[in-house]
């Protein structure tokens, strides 16, 4: 941990490398079949990211907190970045995929403000349009995937704005 983590302060290089960690999750790949790509690594970033993010949108959110995730959304994106040029992408193709995963974070964002809102097969087929499987999709681990998301969602929106900016994103998930 950092010296700022210690003190409580806000760090988005601690808290993107815990929303990194969500979405490496080994269960989601192996107990959910979740194709290991560059893409879906993304998307997942984006839709555990968007809970949290959802978050700061809330009654009672002063403007220290919004600031914050501010950061945070800049840092994320900035990552994203590096880690493309890292993986050989050239400066026209980083600006063209730079644009196109904006637009789908902001996709996954517009869902997700209302995913209480959706029924089982809306979050099914929502899930299924981001994040690719390994083998044909079946009942069983798209309900799976929905219940982790369902769940994930519901720690997020009981969670404190200082719980998340101290990188208090302690979720277990434990399989049904």
């Amino acid at each position: 941990m950092t010296k700022n983590s210690k003190n409580n302060k806000f760090n988005e290089s601690d808290l993107y490398n815990i929303i990194l960690a969500l979405s490496r999750n080994k269960l989601l790949y192996t107990k959910f079949n979740v194709a290991d790509t560059f893409q879906n690594r993304i998307n997942l970033i984006f839709i555990h990211f968007s809970f949290i993010f959802i978050k700061s949108e809330s009654k009672g959110f002063n403007t220290k907190h919004k600031q914050s995730y501010q950061k945070l959304f800049d840092y994320i994106f900035i990552q994203i970045e590096q880690n493309m040029r890292e993986l050989g992408f050239g400066d026209v193709s980083v600006n063209k995929n730079m644009k196109f995963l904006v637009k789908s974070f902001y996709s996954i964002l517009l869902y997700c403000r209302k995913y209480d809102e959706h029924d089982l097969s809306s979050k099914i087929s929502f899930l299924n349009n981001w994040i690719k499987s390994n083998l044909p999709i079946n009942k069983e681990n798209s309900d799976n995937l929905v219940d982790y998301f369902d769940k994930f969602a519901a720690f997020c929106f009981d969670l404190s704005s200082d719980n998340v900016l101290k990188g208090r994103l302690n979720f277990n998930y434990k399989v049904k």
